[in-house]
């Protein structure tokens, strides 16, 4: 089947008029409603309300949802359910660490009363200990592509009895490079399965993906791809390269909640952070140069409000999950402008307000209209009284518009997938 083919050819998922608004009538299995009600699961979300019933079928399903929608629990759920019924074990593959703790987590507040073990597989973690986490036969395996392959070659885990897979953050590992590490996976999954594939984001790549390794997908879209939470408010301020810091101390004063602050890179968050502290502000920060542990530690201690601004790079715009995030800050806008979309997501959860504060310079326009056109609206222009205001600087328009992009210097071709997922594989340990 042609990648065109499979959207034209993916059953639409049927929603009732009026939904259920508990999980009762869903399908799910009484032994598993009581898990979700001792862990207070009452009102299921609407990516929960059409995902579970078509998970429960068996279908493959390509799952659309804007970030903090509850998407982890609508395939935690059925595949909780699978294996109460068969033999086998489940496989959720995540691009980053952090999302795969948070995937785990979510599985054991529901599987632990019922005699369901997990097993989370990632790099930075301890070899020894995950290998003896396999050896008690986990059902739900968790794991990022590279420290999985590292437990198969090893001969720690065997996958020919995976019933069901899940591919979460599909976008945003193909982004990463992890294609022929997902590649050499399938492989070795046997064909007879349940495939689920979740995103907030729909590239042309994923479809392809879709064709070649899934059966009749049932397409279930709660908002277009790189539609922004439901409750977010943006803003964007354009601003002299010089003047950032000084307008990031007027607004960190402005607002008193918990603060997110995205760096394009691992060096300048660092330095950012510093700067901060600098300011008197609790502050710690995520990035690839950090150990697992530093990352957790940092992590929860943003969860905690022992720091009230968590520094990251884009290895954070996914996966961390902090109820309550009053402002995300884009001190450096994104080099993939679908990553705003994820950035900006970790605030406005679960039908929480938030805000989004972006910084761009006066010759970002391009970038500013690639975030524009993804999310479908202009971002209101902002000026902050003590700080000098810009304007965006005038720009030729690229004599092709399918190479808008290749006089830039620098900055990777949009227009292909493929090498910009080479792109990352060769640079993300160096950037991020």
């Amino acid at each position: 089947m042609m990648n065109n083919e499979i959207v034209n050819k993916a059953h639409t998922a049927q929603v009732p008029a009026q939904p259920a608004q508990t999980f009762y009538g869903l399908g799910i299995a009484p032994k598993l409603l009581d898990a979700l009600e001792h862990i207070k699961f009452k009102t299921p979300t609407p990516i929960q309300l059409k995902t579970i019933p078509l998970a429960l079928e068996g279908k493959d399903i390509i799952g659309i949802a804007q970030t903090g929608t509850g998407k982890t629990h609508s395939f935690a759920i059925p595949i909780i359910q699978r294996l109460m019924q068969v033999t086998g074990k489940a496989l959720v593959l995540a691009p980053t660490r952090e999302l795969a703790i948070q995937i785990e987590e979510a599985f054991q507040g529901i599987a632990y009363s019922l005699g369901i073990k997990t097993a989370c597989l990632i790099g930075g973690a301890s070899m020894h200990n995950q290998t003896q986490a396999l050896m008690k036969y986990p059902r739900v395996v968790i794991a990022t592509p590279g420290r999985l392959l590292d437990h198969m070659r090893q001969w720690n885990i065997i996958l020919d009895d995976v019933c069901v897979l899940v591919l979460d953050e599909a976008d945003r590992m193909l982004d990463m490079g992890f294609a022929p590490q997902i590649e050499q996976i399938l492989r070795f999954v046997r064909k007879q399965r349940q495939t689920m594939l979740f995103s907030a984001t729909i590239p042309k790549e994923i479809m392809q993906m879709a064709a070649k390794h899934m059966k009749l997908p049932v397409s279930v879209e709660i908002a277009p791809s790189g539609t922004t939470a439901e409750h977010i408010t943006q803003e964007l301020f354009i601003v002299k390269k010089e003047s950032k810091l000084r307008l990031l101390g007027k607004l960190l004063s402005q607002y008193h909640g918990s603060v997110l602050l995205f760096s394009r890179t691992k060096h300048g968050a660092r330095r950012i952070a510093q700067l901060i502290r600098d300011m008197g502000h609790k502050v710690a920060q995520i990035h690839s140069d950090r150990s697992l542990a530093q990352r957790r530690q940092a992590l929860e201690g943003f969860k905690s409000g022992r720091y009230r601004i968590l520094v990251a790079t884009d290895i954070a715009a996914r996966g961390i999950d902090v109820t309550g995030i009053e402002v995300v800050v884009n001190y450096d806008l994104p080099d993939d402008a679908q990553n705003y979309v994820h950035r900006i997501g970790r605030t406005a959860r679960a039908g929480h307000k938030g805000h989004a504060i972006s910084f761009a310079t006066p010759d970002q326009k391009r970038d500013v209209n690639d975030i524009e056109k993804i999310i479908r609206t202009a971002l209101p222009i902002s000026k902050h009284p003590e700080v000098p205001a810009e304007q965006f600087s005038a720009f030729e328009a690229p004599k092709h518009s399918g190479q808008r992009f290749a006089h830039r210097p620098g900055r990777r071709n949009n227009s292909s997938g493929s090498a910009r997922r080479q792109n990352y594989h060769h640079h993300d340990k160096k950037r991020f």
